[in-house]
């Protein structure tokens, strides 16, 4: 049921995916910029933070903060998060502790965006929120918003698509279908593509992977592996695209730092040769593992090369995964980022068409 108090004039688009991490932030973001562009007053809401993890409310507002700041949004266009969905919160819910009835202050929280369009990013998937009546479905009906949802095309993604159509029915705008590899973007194309529309889901993007958006800065690596900065700390800005583990001989590993680009590499603090060899290549920086000292001609050559040293009280294993995970869950933080989203929603996203199913291409000034 629709919630009374909305207001009228402003339309409202939630961005939902059907699994964590499929880029909605990004879309979202670039999106906007793209409606601010053709003159359409954007607002930006997060009704439900979502990440679980001991930083949890700290990440969310990160997020939300980037965003304010790249959309220069007032504090009217920019309500705050309704509820940050953490381990105490559920289970102050599940205890009856919580007897909040979200969709009213829901309501509330939707009086203060104003303009053409309200952008509302959704859970990570289609089912998160329903213990607080906050799903993707739950918001999209109490806020009468249509829905446009963004998907990898990784695993069963088909069928996760197929099944949003029939929770979300009419409300569903669209799919963006991000991140395709240049090896899938053909039949994607020529099969996927023809098949979604036929079942009532209009491809309104598809964008092709981007190394540039799945990199991680080094800044942000230090931060997840606690690491100790030995040089170069004014660099940390760099982009790392590739992961590189430097445990073989030097003559194997120049083989593979040959063929990377924009890497890390992670090596033994005691294997100065595969660290000076690294830094001949297309390396954004050296991660030292084991807590060992470097060899001052190390420093030295990273200094001249303007490549930062990361030591880290790790193994060689413990610390590949957590870069790896980093990898995974890579977060929308950088101004390069946004150019480089701008660009592809730009030239692989119908945004005229978008604005014309939501009714708001008579708005263009």
């Amino acid at each position: 049921m629709r919630i009374e108090g909305v207001p009228k004039l402003t339309k409202y688009l939630l961005i939902g995916s059907t699994k964590a991490y499929s880029g909605k932030s990004a879309i979202a973001l670039g999106m906007a910029l793209g409606l601010r562009a053709k003159g359409l007053a954007v607002a930006y809401g997060k009704p439900l933070g979502t990440c679980f993890s001991s930083e949890g409310a700290a990440i969310e507002e990160e997020d939300v903060r980037f965003a304010v700041e790249t959309l220069k949004l007032s504090e009217s266009q920019m309500p705050s998060t309704l509820l940050y969905l953490d381990e105490e919160t559920v289970h102050k819910r599940l205890r009856g502790e919580d007897k909040t009835d979200y969709r009213q202050s829901l309501a509330q929280y939707l009086q203060a965006p104003s303009g053409d369009l309200v952008l509302l990013e959704g859970p990570a998937n289609l089912e998160e929120g329903s213990l607080f009546d906050l799903s993707l479905a739950q918001v999209a009906e109490a806020v009468d918003a249509s829905v446009l949802l963004v998907a990898r095309p990784i695993d069963l993604y088909i069928d996760d698509l197929l099944s949003a159509k029939q929770r979300l029915g009419s409300r569903l705008l669209g799919v963006v279908l991000n991140d395709v590899p240049s090896d899938k973007l053909e039949s994607v194309t020529a099969t996927v593509r023809p098949f979604l529309e036929a079942a009532g889901i209009p491809v309104l993007g598809m964008l092709p992977r981007s190394a540039l958006l799945r990199s991680v800065s080094v800044k942000e690596l230090v931060h997840q592996l606690k690491a100790d900065v030995l040089c170069r700390r004014d660099r940390l800005d760099l982009m790392v695209e590739t992961l590189t583990i430097g445990a073989m001989n030097v003559s194997s590993a120049l083989k593979y730092f040959r063929k990377a680009r924009n890497m890390a590499v992670v090596t033994g603090g005691d294997r100065t040769d595969i660290q000076l060899a690294a830094l001949e290549s297309s390396t954004q920086c050296l991660i030292l593992t084991g807590h060992l000292p470097p060899s001052p001609l190390v420093i030295g050559r990273a200094e001249e090369m303007e490549i930062p040293v990361l030591s880290v009280d790790l193994d060689t294993l413990t610390t590949v995964e957590i870069i790896d995970s980093t990898f995974g869950s890579v977060r929308l933080h950088e101004p390069i980022k946004v150019e480089c989203v701008t660009q592809l929603m730009a030239e692989h996203f119908d945004l005229d068409g978008m604005m014309a199913s939501l009714g708001l291409s008579d708005r263009v000034h």
